[in-house]
């Protein structure tokens, strides 16, 4: 059983991996409407990713007896200024995902709840990695420097990124 401010916590996340998933399906859709596929698809792999980790939340929530609790996404943006500056506010937005997962722990264990804390292990490294990735791209995109030819074959090469639900490995 979950107590209240590990339920509360934790529906508040759900909400967060959603609005995550629509601000990078938002993104896939302005750079499909620029003609960069690869990175379209790169954002739609993120956006996949981030209904599995909703998903998780969710499952977990129910899993320990508890109330799933949804509640509105807020809009996110539509438009953007160019390739880098996504980027740049994807690194932005996952670290402020990193504060929240690990504010959810702490909230686990001001709340003496094990089973939670084990739970949002993977979350904390997945975190590590999302970041790492991004940071990558946005290190690439800067040496680049808005060059054509780079951007061109930055775009393939995050054409060929594909979705594996990584959720499953792991307990939920």
């Amino acid at each position: 059983m979950l107590k209240e401010s590990v339920e509360k916590a934790l529906n508040e996340q759900i909400n967060k991996e959603f609005y995550s998933a629509y601000l990078y399906l938002s993104m896939s859709a302005w750079f499909q409407t620029k003609g960069l596929n690869g990175f379209a698809n790169w954002m739609t792999v993120q956006y996949k990713e981030e209904l599995t980790h909703a998903e998780k939340f969710f499952a977990y929530v129910n899993n320990r007896s508890g109330k799933v609790t949804l509640a509105p996404i807020a809009g996110v943006p539509v438009e953007f200024k160019d390739v880098q500056s996504i980027f740049e506010y994807t690194l932005e937005h996952e670290q402020k995902v990193t504060a929240s997962i690990d504010a959810l722990m702490d909230t686990a264990i001001a709340a003496g709840d094990h089973a939670t804390q084990s739970f949002l292990k993977w979350f904390v490294d997945e975190q590590v990695e999302e970041e790492s990735n991004v940071q990558e791209i946005l290190d690439t995109l800067r040496l680049i420097n808005g060059q054509v030819n780079g951007i061109f074959m930055l775009n393939r090469e995050l054409g060929a990124r594909n979705f594996v639900d990584d959720t499953t490995a792991s307990a939920s």
